[in-house]
Parts: structure tokens; C-alpha cells; sequence
């Protein structure tokens, strides 16, 4: 199995079996950290679990100030415990900071 190509611009959260809370904390705090996008992957099972913590994310804590990008859906092949090759599912999501505060500017020089 060949490895996942990184996004171009941003940081990767994968959704997994933690908390929503635990993943939409860390992408208020990747979107936070730079100007760049940052990409909200899942597959199988937890593809709604990603979709619910893209709506708190953009509805509940930083309403008004994320843009979802383009929704990528694909079926990935990957290999169970038993050796067998299944599809999968999956759901990638980039999400971008809009009318983000400016980055704090250099002291006025003393005079």
C-alpha cells in the first residue's frame, strides 16, 4: 500500500474512535496556529463523526470565520486483520480561517 500523500497547505487531523470534542479542539487550534487550511479526514464508521466536528467547529466556535472547502468522498482498499482486502469509505474535508484577526504587528520604534 503506497502512503497517503500530506495536503499541500496544512495540517491533517484524522478522526478516529476519540471524543468529537477531543478533534474539534485540536482544528480550533490548528486554524488558530497559521493561515493555512486544515484537513479533516475520516473513513468507514467515523466519516459522520468527522462531518460533526466540522459543523461545531464552524457553528459553535468560530461561527462566521471558517469556509468549508471541497468535499473529496473515495473508496479506499485496505487490508483487515484477516489479510482480506475490503473498501472503505472515506471523507476528506479542508476547512480555512476567513476574516481572521491580523497577526500582531512590530512595536512603533521609540523615538
Amino acid at each position: 500500500m503506497s502512503p497517503e500523500p500530506r495536503p499541500r497547505d496544512g495540517p491533517l487531523v484524522y478522526i478516529g474512535q476519540k471524543p468529537t470534542m477531543t478533534y474539534v479542539f485540536q482544528v480550533v487550534t490548528q486554524l488558530n496556529a497559521g493561515p493555512g487550511p486544515v484537513v479533516v479526514k475520516a473513513r468507514g464508521n467515523v466519516i459522520s463523526r468527522a462531518v460533526d466536528v466540522v459543523e461545531i467547529v464552524r457553528r459553535r466556535y468560530l461561527e462566521n470565520q471558517v469556509e468549508v472547502g471541497s468535499i473529496q468522498i473515495d473508496t479506499e482498499r485496505l487490508v483487515n486483520r484477516e489479510g482480506r482486502e475490503m473498501n472503505v469509505s472515506s471523507i476528506t474535508i479542508p476547512l480555512q480561517r476567513i476574516g481572521a484577526p491580523p497577526a500582531p504587528s512590530a512595536p512603533p520604534p521609540s523615538a
